[in-house]
């Protein structure tokens, strides 16, 4: 919460007024996602790896977990959800928003459960600026976030992507002759491992470091 200064009196939001504000957040952020993705798509388009359409940059889900941050829960929720919505404009391959969503959400759903679990009095996210806390859920959402990838991979290989499966190579990091479900096996932990810590430590610094949750302090 923002720091009550020498003959100021804190004020308290209500219940209802939190809500509207986490709705309103949500979908704000939701729409600045959109229009990041929409101006940086050129880059992101080419960021995109060939046979595979992950893009190795892609800030959008930055704007999302920052939402969270500053908001909590429920508006990074409805941010992510708008925001992939969003992405369906500049995404090439139709599937790659449902994906983003996915590998997203786990960095702002297990870090709350996290905190929920180990904190009994009320949640909020100058407790989730603890280092330590962060560290450990986000640890924690990222094995999460591969593992869902791993099944949604394994899941569109069987059915949509049954006719290219033969061609998913790991080409990509110099291994072109590791192909099929090894080069899944291979390749989705290390993509995810890498763009989770950027989803992480990318907002963790600009919300924490800038102190936007102090100045805010919406939870």
């Amino acid at each position: 919460m923002s720091e009550v200064l020498p003959g100021e009196t804190e004020a308290i939001r209500s219940k209802k007024s939190n809500f509207r504000i986490q709705l309103a957040g949500g979908a704000i952020f939701g729409a600045l996602s959109t229009v990041v993705a929409l101006i940086l798509s050129p880059i992101i388009n080419a960021s995109r790896i060939q046979g595979w359409g992950i893009a190795l940059f892609d800030p959008t889900s930055w704007v999302w977990i920052i939402c969270f941050l500053i908001f909590g829960i429920r508006a990074g929720i409805i941010c992510s959800v708008t925001g992939s919505f969003g992405l369906l404009i500049i995404d090439p391959t139709g599937i790659g928003p449902a994906f983003k969503f996915f590998a997203t959400i786990p960095h702002i759903i297990i870090p709350y459960l996290i905190l929920k679990w180990r904190e009994k009095g009320l949640l909020t996210s100058q407790k989730l600026k603890d280092p330590k806390i962060f560290s450990f859920s986000g640890a924690i959402s990222i094995v999460v976030r591969i593992g869902a990838m791993l099944i949604l991979n394994f899941i569109f290989v069987a059915t949509i992507w049954a006719d290219f499966f033969e061609y998913i190579n790991l080409e990509v990091i110099g291994f072109a002759n590791i192909t099929g479900i090894s080069a899944i096996l291979i390749f989705t932990p290390i993509i995810n491992l890498y763009t989770g810590v950027l989803d992480l430590v990318v907002p963790y610094i600009l919300v924490f470091g800038a102190k936007l949750d102090e100045k805010f302090g919406f939870w």
